[in-house]
């Protein structure tokens, strides 16, 4: 009876080694971002927004955590900074591997915007804050997608000619890694329903984008 009892308990230990191992094998990526990474939207956002699409490609050694916020700005100045969010802290406690961060397109309001000298610098800091972390992540920043029609006071002409080449001096600077969401969809307008905002096969696109880039380096 002893021996069996102490078989058991061998074979216990055993079977939760290998789930703590295989726990620890899954590669956690944090997406980081507005209401573009949220879903906002888009009909059954927790299965069709790009986050959760992206998991479903990625598969089941990959955990994808949504942190996208609705509004959110990169500008620590701006009307929503992501900065203050509580998804901002839920996103490092994560303790992820893979970061892809997609801010920039609500800093184009005009009342974020005019602090926009300060853009490049704000996106570093964020950057530096998710490299301090004990998991030491690969960082993805995006150009963001393209704004077909300059509504809620987002506008495409800065998008265009002041975020993405911002966003490219960051990538440059700190030497991480640049996933292209702009070009992947600039010819795919009629995915953008408000102009602003993709629809659910447009977040598919986002998700394969950013999959076939992390799983180059993380898979």
């Amino acid at each position: 009876m002893q021996k069996l009892q102490s078989f058991f308990l061998v074979l216990i230990l055993f079977l939760l080694t290998g789930f703590y191992t295989h726990q620890e094998d899954v590669i956690r990526v944090a997406c980081v971002g507005d209401s573009i990474t949220y879903g906002s939207g888009i009909e059954n956002r927790e299965v069709n927004s790009y986050p959760a699409q992206l998991q479903k490609m990625l598969g089941p050694g990959w955990e994808v955590q949504n942190f996208g916020i609705s509004g959110a700005t990169m500008l620590k100045k701006g009307d929503k900074p992501y900065w203050e969010l509580e998804a901002f802290q839920q996103a490092q406690d994560f303790n992820p591997d893979v970061v892809v961060i997609k801010l920039g397109t609500n800093d184009t309001k005009p009342q974020n915007w005019k602090y926009g000298e300060q853009y490049e610098a704000d996106y570093r800091a964020m950057v530096q804050s998710f490299q301090r972390l004990d998991s030491q992540p690969e960082i993805w920043i995006c150009l963001p997608a393209p704004v077909f029609e300059d509504r809620f006071g987002i506008t495409a002409s800065v998008v265009d000619e002041e975020v993405l080449p911002a966003i490219r001096q960051v990538k440059k600077k700190e030497k991480v890694k640049l996933i292209n969401l702009y070009r992947a969809l600039q010819k795919k307008p009629e995915l953008f329903p408000d102009g602003v905002h993709p629809d659910a096969e447009g977040a598919k696109i986002i998700a394969r984008t950013v999959a076939k880039k992390i799983q180059k380096v993380s898979g």
